[in-house]
């Protein structure tokens, strides 16, 4: 887990409008649990197949922290306010990182929070020389993340065709990644 201690060890990040930080038990608040419940907020995402409650929250926490991935939270530096999620999981084999992000409160959507908490998540990621490639994807339909991704530099390297359902119809998901130029 070398991966995972070179990251936790040049943590809180801050980027312009957000700062990062490993998430806690103490973050296992009822307005997270609310939007892991939030259909708007999960729409694109596989979260919204399950009903969490605080045992399934807390029982994804405990295997975040015991394996190599890391668990992040989003906060707004204006008001110290968490405003979204970031999972990095790390293959130390392969030094490859998958990057996810969840902005939960959707008063922050469109105003750039997503993309500066991205940006600052993927340059950090990348800083390590031990990662060569840092991979992310998402559904077809869903434009924003794909805005996100390209904005950051990643590039589309792959279409899983038809490879999940969204709202009643087969959706395609689109694969991106940036590697690492150290």
């Amino acid at each position: 887990m070398q991966i995972k201690q070179n990251l936790l060890a040049r943590l809180p990040l801050s980027g312009e409008k957000t700062r990062i930080r490993l998430f806690e038990a103490s973050d296992l608040t009822e307005r997270y649990i609310r939007w892991l419940n939030d259909p708007e907020v999960v729409r694109y995402s596989n979260q919204r197949f399950q009903q969490h409650g605080l045992a399934s929250c807390e029982e994804y926490l405990a295997g975040m922290k015991a394996s190599s991935n890391l668990f992040l939270v989003i906060e707004s530096i204006a008001d110290e306010q968490a405003i979204g999620t970031l999972t990095v999981h790390v293959s130390e084999h392969h030094g490859t990182a998958d990057i996810g992000i969840l902005i939960g409160d959707t008063s922050f959507w469109g105003q750039g929070f997503g993309q500066d908490a991205w940006n600052t998540t993927l340059c950090w990621v990348l800083a390590d020389p031990q990662v060569r490639k840092v991979t992310a994807g998402t559904s077809e339909i869903n434009f924003g993340m794909i805005k996100l991704m390209e904005r950051s530099g990643m590039q589309c390297e792959g279409i899983r065709k038809q490879q999940e359902i969204i709202e009643g119809r087969p959706c395609a998901v689109r694969l991106y990644a940036r590697f690492n130029d150290h």
